[in-house]
């Protein structure tokens, strides 16, 4: 496990570029990204429903709530990126994949 530094640094990067790439892709998406004391939040226009992202310190983990689901991915030191154990995606790849699935929109893409 990478310890307590370490992982702030690489979760707090990861999500403000995760944030950065939704922020770009909003325009056309239907949805809104906003971050609240470290935890991003992805707002969508029917007003109800939301995804949360947040970094999980004690276990060094950033966890996802969307779609009724939790998602727990660990850090990746060979490839440098959160990734989800079950399915070998990214955080920006099943962030994708997600955001597809909520709005029903194949053409959604994150940078």
């Amino acid at each position: 496990m990478i310890d307590e530094a370490t992982f702030r640094r690489v979760s707090d990067s990861a999500l403000e570029a995760l944030k950065q790439s939704l922020i770009a892709a909003e325009e056309d998406g239907g949805f809104e990204a906003e971050d609240n004391n470290g935890v991003l939040n992805v707002l969508f226009e029917d007003g109800g429903t939301k995804f949360v992202f947040t970094p999980q310190t004690p276990v060094r983990q950033v966890w996802i709530s969307a779609r009724t689901t939790s998602f727990k991915l660990d850090w990746d030191e060979a490839g440098g990126a959160f990734v989800l154990a079950k399915t070998g995606e990214t955080l920006t790849a099943l962030t994708t994949r997600l955001l597809r699935e909520q709005l029903d929109d194949p053409s959604i893409q994150l940078q």
